[in-house]
């Protein structure tokens, strides 16, 4: 057997494995007694709905990754890849146009391969436990929405490797590097503006009590804010959330209407002072410097592998192209992906626990923000008692208790008001 194509199977086996052990650990953590930091919040017929969700939602995620894993291998095996690229090649396009063509079938047949599995997930699983308020059309708007940010931005992130592997020789992962660094640093500034109203509504945030103990809370830090939002996301979900979008003066405030809807002011200041607390703390920073590292890293690794003849016998192509070499790289960068991951799973819970600490010594609400934390969980049906691994490998954020118990070991400053 090609050594590559055994690499490639050991690792596409190995990673359902491992999901497959770290799902069931978890769902054997799921315990009938509801922790006591919760009583009075959940009762008891919510609490064995969250467990039910959590088990359906896991039997689901198993049963796509075994599907997606199954239909991965055998195309593999069968040698899928070489008859979309004599498609791709049968338009006798260059070699840029006919990497689209390429990437463009093998993302297509992903897609539709998936949408049935999302619908069930949205339409079934999701309104079975009443969070979907998404209708048929808006789901399907939603699908051509994405195809286009991904025909536009991919298409041109893509042609932009293709390019510079093809033109500049051992610089070229140099070039890649940041010319993709530059490019998702301009993503980053005209989100706010430009993609993320294609999917929901930012209507500016009401004159009321609400929007002046925000913005004198941001004003106490010296936090300078463009504005802030209020998105209409009840209309694919009553689940709630809140984030900050831009930097400098780009910067926005952006509330879910159900968030607005569940919380009392002093809990949705303290929710945002954390948000807030990951820009004072350099977070965001931290975590832009950390991606451009690691893309860096991956462009140097990729460098090495782009025609090789190995690798291309391992997918039984007949033809080696730079298009190809992007792709068939993906399967091999896999673990290392996994690693840097992990790594940023552990970094990000350490951040999440100085924006919590910020948090709360700043706005001085620590039982606000416990409560908030409290109602996010109960309303999301979120899973309070997580295996460790589960944690250790995915949690980009503490379980909720032990976030809590961290807050309440907070020191808070001594007032000063009589």
């Amino acid at each position: 057997m090609n050594l590559y194509l055994a690499v490639i199977l050991v690792i596409l086996i190995g990673e359902y494995i491992l999901n497959l052990i770290v799902e069931r650990l978890n769902l054997g953590c799921v315990s009938e007694v509801l922790p006591e930091e919760f009583e009075g919040y959940y009762d008891a017929a919510k609490y064995k709905k969250a467990q039910n969700y959590l088990r359906e939602k896991t039997n689901f995620f198993l049963v796509k990754d075994t599907i997606f894993t199954l239909i991965i291998i055998i195309f593999i095996l069968a040698g899928g890849f070489n008859f979309i690229d004599s498609l791709a090649r049968n338009f006798n396009f260059g070699p840029i146009l006919t990497g689209l063509i390429f990437a463009g079938i093998v993302i297509l047949a992903s897609q539709l391969l998936s949408m049935p599995l999302s619908a069930y997930h949205t339409f079934v699983l999701e309104a079975k436990y009443g969070f979907n308020k998404t209708t048929v059309k808006t789901f399907i708007l939603d699908i051509l929405k994405s195809w286009l940010l991904m025909i536009v931005i991919g298409g041109l992130s893509f042609s932009a490797v293709l390019w510079f592997f093809a033109r500049t020789g051992n610089w070229a992962w140099i070039y890649c590097w940041g010319g993709i660094t530059l490019f998702q640093l301009f993503l980053t500034f005209i989100a706010p503006v430009v993609i993320l109203p294609m999917f929901n509504k930012f209507i500016p945030l009401e004159d009321g009590e609400l929007k002046e103990a925000i913005e004198g809370y941001a004003d106490s830090r010296n936090f300078k804010l463009k504005g802030i939002f209020k998105i209409d996301a009840s209309r694919r979900s009553t689940k709630s959330n809140a984030f900050f979008t831009g930097f400098g003066k780009y910067r926005r405030i952006a509330l879910f209407d159900t968030l607005i809807e569940k919380h009392t002011v002093d809990e949705l200041v303290s929710v945002l002072a954390h948000e807030i607390g990951h820009y004072k703390k350099k977070h965001i920073i931290q975590g832009m410097v950390i991606s451009i590292i690691t893309t860096g890293f991956m462009f140097f690794i990729l460098s090495f592998f782009i025609n090789n003849p190995g690798l291309f016998t391992a997918f039984k192509m007949e033809q080696i192209s730079i298009y190809a070499s992007l792709l068939f790289f993906g399967f091999l960068y896999s673990p290392i992906s996994m690693i840097f991951s992990l790594m940023s799973t552990i970094l990000s819970r350490k951040n999440e626990y100085e924006a919590d600490d910020y948090a709360v010594s700043t706005y001085n609400k620590a039982e606000a923000f416990i409560l908030a934390l409290k109602k996010l969980s109960v309303d999301n049906l979120a899973n309070l008692t997580p295996h460790p691994l589960k944690v250790f490998l995915e949690y980009s954020h503490p379980p909720v208790l032990k976030r809590i118990e961290a807050i309440r070991k907070i020191e808070l400053p001594i007032s000063t008001s009589s």
